[in-house]
Formats: C-alpha cells, structure tokens, sequence
C-alpha cells in the first residue's frame, strides 16, 4: 500500500445540492445553471470557513458548455458567489467524469505545491441545456480521420448500455432488481439523514427530488425500452431490447463542490481533513461499448496504490444504466453489498458534469457515517473512458 512522503492533498468539505428532475417543472428549472454551481461554492466556503481570497483556483466540470453553460461557467459561478475578483476559474469537460477529473487535477496541482487551496465543483442543469445541444446541424465532432477508423460509425450511450447487457448476459429482471434497490437504499438513507450534511439546499429543495420509495421490480417491468432503433436491431442483432427509463439514470439538474488543500495547510488553517486522496487515475477504453472504462480503470487505480478489492471499504460507482456496475462487479469480484451503499444515479439522479463531485461528496460522507477507511470512485464516461479515486478516511 502506497506510503506518504511529503506534501498529500486531503478533502475538507464536500457538500452538494439536492438533485432536481432535469425537465421543465423540476424544482431546480428555474435557477441559472451558474447560479446554481454559484450556490454550492458559496455553501463549501461557509462551512469550512475558509477565507476565498484563499482559494487558488475553482475547477469545475460542465459537459454541455453552450447556451446558459457557456463561456466558462467556472468562473462565472465563483463571481457569482461572491469570492474576490483575484480568484480564477476553469471549466473542464471529461464527459460524465468531468468534475471526478476536476478533484484529480486540484489534487495533483495541490501535490505538486501549485495551489495550497483549490475548489474541484460541477454543474449541469439537464432542463435547460439538453445533452446534445452543443451539437449545431451538420456539425461532425469527430472529424473525418475517426469517422474512417470506425467506418460502421460509434453509437448513443444508450445502445452501448444494451451492448453491455446483451455481452454480460444480464436479463431484464436482474436490471430492474438492481435498479429497485437504487431507490431503496436512496430512500432509506434521506429518512435516516444520511444525506443532510452533503446537502446544501436550494430554491426549497431540501431532498433529492428524483428518489421514488416504494419503486418495485414489478412497476419497472412495465416500462418499454428506451432506445429500440430498427436501424441498430439489425446491426446488432444480439441486443435484447432491456434497457429503459427505470434502469437508466434520469436527466437531473444540480451542482457539487469539494474543498482541497494539504495536510499541512489544513493544519495552519485550523481546518479539520475528512479524507485523503490516496490515488487517482483515468483510462481510455473501448468508445464503442464506451461504459466499460470502470473495470480497467478500478484495476489500474488498485495496482497504482498497491491495494487490492479487499482493501476498500465502500465503492461508489456511477449508475449511468445498471449493466455498467452489474459488469463492473461481475469482472472485477467487487462485493455489491458494499457498492452505492446509499443508492446510485439511477434513484438520485445524474447531473453530468456535477456528478463526479456528488459521488465524491457522498463517499466522504459515506465513510465518515460508517467509520470505514477506504473508498474507491469510479465512473463510465463517454467516447470510452473512466475516472478512478480513491479516498482514505481521516477524521
């Protein structure tokens, strides 16, 4: 297991807003995306106390940076919270795993002794701007030297979840068991107050609002697939067709920010760490299954510590469709029973470029609930790539 020897980087705050439905009529609609990151900094910066004139630089992932996320949306927010002038901003784009790739870069630039204290955050607000929408008509992001390296052309996430499902052999049941569970130990942990130190609320909402207790295997079975394409039926005609609204994470709104500084600092601040960030790594992967990226990058970061699966405690992996953790566990033996302990994306919600962050903030918390040591994040990210972290607990 990896030794420190000089400077580290620890976490010493993590908070996160409620997660909104990310259409018109969700709760969190009507707040500016910039505003609502805005809210979250300024929340991270009360509860720590820490004086943001401190503050090196904000981090923040956003992955559709257009219309009311465009134009650097980082540092629009911290203006917005009210931290000085002198603090910059940079907002970053990793796909799912934007604001996870965030919390790594702070950490290497606290390491490397560029920043003493940086903000890693994420923003994304679903119901204003659509996933897509920074695709203008006729546009091609891939360019012609990729469109001829896959001639048969990629897919949406979406037919790679059922990719997924089809080459694990997962049946629809096992799809909805899991995702059932999501929202049972989502619901669970918002009445036993798991949730209320993570939570900043906002705009009235004092919950998650996308949790639903009480979902079943039976309710979910009723729902028809979600991504059905003739086109793609034939291509792949291996597909099932298991894929739907019920087993896939639902567009969200939200935000989430975590403080980052080192040991050292923290100490001369007076703040209290919460947990160190033992290691960090991010892996490419194959873009047309896209999703799998999680199970290399959980063996990279294990061998990159020196750990192996029985060292970590808690896991925290992103539920962007249940055949993504389902093969993740299958692959790498991880213990379910210690994975999304409080429920995942599928119950919560999915905030693209917040997400990295809320998954974060709710490990920190996660360990610190149960008195565990180590967690490990990670999350399927999309043109085929992951992020992995993971966290020792130390308070």
């Amino acid at each position: 297991m990896a030794e420190y020897h000089g400077r580290d980087a620890v976490i010493v705050g993590a908070v996160r807003t409620p997660i909104g439905k990310g259409k018109p009529g969700g709760a969190l609609h009507g707040i500016l995306p910039a505003d609502l990151l805005a809210h979250s900094l300024r929340e991270l910066v009360q509860r720590t106390g820490i004086d943001p004139i401190q503050v090196d630089d904000v981090i923040a992932g956003a992955v559709t940076q257009v219309g009311d996320q465009a134009f650097n949306i980082g540092r629009n927010a911290l203006l917005g919270a009210g931290f000085p002038e002198s603090v910059p901003g940079t907002t970053i784009d990793r796909q799912c795993g934007s604001s996870q790739q965030a919390i790594s870069f702070a950490a290497q630039g606290v390491v490397a002794g560029a920043y003493d204290v940086v903000i890693a955050a994420g923003v994304e607000s679903m119901s204003r701007v659509p996933m897509g929408a920074s695709l203008l008509p006729g546009s091609s992001p891939f360019g012609e030297s990729m469109t001829e390296r896959y001639p048969e052309g990629l897919v949406p996430q979406g037919i790679s979840a059922e990719l997924i499902a089809a080459r694990w052999c997962f049946s629809r049941t096992e799809l909805d068991e899991f995702s059932a569970n999501s929202h049972e130990k989502a619901a669970r942990a918002a009445k036993d107050g798991l949730f209320d130190d993570e939570l900043a609320p906002v705009a009235g909402l004092t919950a998650d609002e996308i949790i639903r207790p009480g979902t079943s295997v039976a309710t979910l079975a009723a729902l028809n697939p979600a991504f059905y394409d003739e086109a793609m039926k034939v291509r792949f005609p291996q597909i099932k067709w298991e894929i739907t609204a019920g087993n896939s994470s639902p567009l969200s709104d939200g935000s989430a920010a975590v403080l980052i500084t080192s040991s050292e600092f923290a100490k001369t601040m007076g703040l209290r760490p919460l947990a160190r960030i033992h290691t960090s790594t991010v892996v490419g992967s194959d873009p047309l299954y896209m999703l799998t990226g999680v199970i290399p990058a959980t063996e990279k970061v294990l061998r990159r510590a020196g750990m192996t699966l029985s060292d970590i405690d808690l896991f925290e992996v992103n539920e962007a469709f249940a055949p993504v953790v389902l093969a993740w566990a299958k692959e790498t033996g991880a213990d379910l029973a210690k994975t999304n302990v409080h429920g995942g994306a599928i119950a919560i919600g999915h905030p693209l470029g917040a997400s990295g962050a809320r998954l974060m903030t709710t490990l920190v918390h996660a360990l610190r609930h149960s008195r565990k040591r180590f967690g490990l994040q990670t999350m399927c990210e999309g043109g085929g790539m992951a992020n992995a972290t993971i966290i020792e607990r130390l308070d």
